[in-house]
């Protein structure tokens, strides 16, 4: 397999609408949730970036990455 791009990146924030206000001053509007929710998603090229609200979660999970694969066969079975 071969990492084509990513997908996503989930971070998570503390402050949902301090947040939500920095991406939109870098462009981008958000397609899901927004100031008061506690996910929201951008569009960013072909991926997205993602806003999860950890609460009491705070500094025990910085968020996550997920990668889009393309199958090449090579090294299949192994």
């Amino acid at each position: 397999m071969k990492i084509q791009h990513i997908s996503a990146v989930t971070l998570a924030v503390q402050e949902m609408a301090r947040s939500v206000d920095f991406y939109k001053k870098l462009g981008l509007e958000p397609l899901y949730g927004g100031e008061h929710a506690s996910f929201t998603s951008f569009r960013a090229g072909e991926g997205f970036i993602n806003l999860i609200l950890t609460g009491s979660e705070a500094g025990r999970w910085w968020g996550r990455v997920i990668l889009r694969f393309v199958y090449t066969g090579i090294g299949a079975g192994k």
